[in-house]
């Protein structure tokens, strides 16, 4: 279940071709691609800098961010791949609310210590039939600069995350085969009691 790579900026996934996405209202423009992962990057790092806010607030904010700006319901329905369809009614309502609260929670405390780095967007593209693939390089105090891609679609108007890919390892890809191999030893139901210990962990841990 846990993560295998870390990401210094929001983040939140579908992979390079989505199974089973949500209707496109209209075509993902290159440049106001750009400008909602430009946008979206300076309000986190705004959050991420202030000196007026503590740990749990920033965390509270990033949180908000991820909620909004990530197509979770299509990740999450991607990330479940085949075992989608063969689930419930009631088993897909509860695991689409246990996995964005996992994700969100996931995230929101890993960007939340962040502070210091420097975002800069150096391209984009059209990607698949409806997306655009905007490229960042993410300076670092230390280190050398994280080179990140971001998967956006423009979904029944609104500009959304749908994927990340960092060092060419897609978010969702790494998420899709964590949950598969979950799904094959114990189940659809294992795997959302999985997530519901997971989120209940996260909630009982102190901010």
């Amino acid at each position: 279940m846990r993560t295998k790579f870390n990401i210094l900026v929001l983040a939140v996934f579908a992979a390079w071709i989505l199974v089973g996405a949500e209707p496109v209202s209209g075509a993902t423009d290159k440049a106001e691609a750009s400008k909602f992962i430009d946008g979206l990057s300076t309000t986190a790092f705004r959050v991420l800098k202030s000196k007026g806010l503590s740990l749990e607030q920033k965390e509270a904010k990033v949180r908000s961010l991820v909620s909004e700006s990530f197509d979770l319901k299509t990740i999450g329905k991607f990330v479940l791949g085949s075992s989608w369809r063969k689930a419930s009614k009631a088993q897909r309502k509860e695991y689409l609310a246990l996995f964005r609260q996992f994700i969100i929670a996931t995230y929101s405390r890993r960007f939340g210590g962040y502070s210091g780095q420097r975002f800069e967007i150096v391209g984009a593209k059209p990607i698949g039939k409806s997306d655009v693939l905007v490229s960042t390089k993410i300076a670092r105090p230390s280190g050398p600069p994280i080179l990140a891609g971001w998967r956006v679609r423009n979904s029944k108007g609104r500009y959304k995350i749908l994927d990340v890919v960092v060092s060419g390892v897609s978010m969702v890809v790494t998420q899709r085969s964590e949950f598969r191999a979950v799904v094959r030893r114990i189940g659809v139901g294992g795997l959302i009691e999985t997530l519901r210990l997971q989120v209940t962990k996260f909630s009982a841990q102190p901010k």
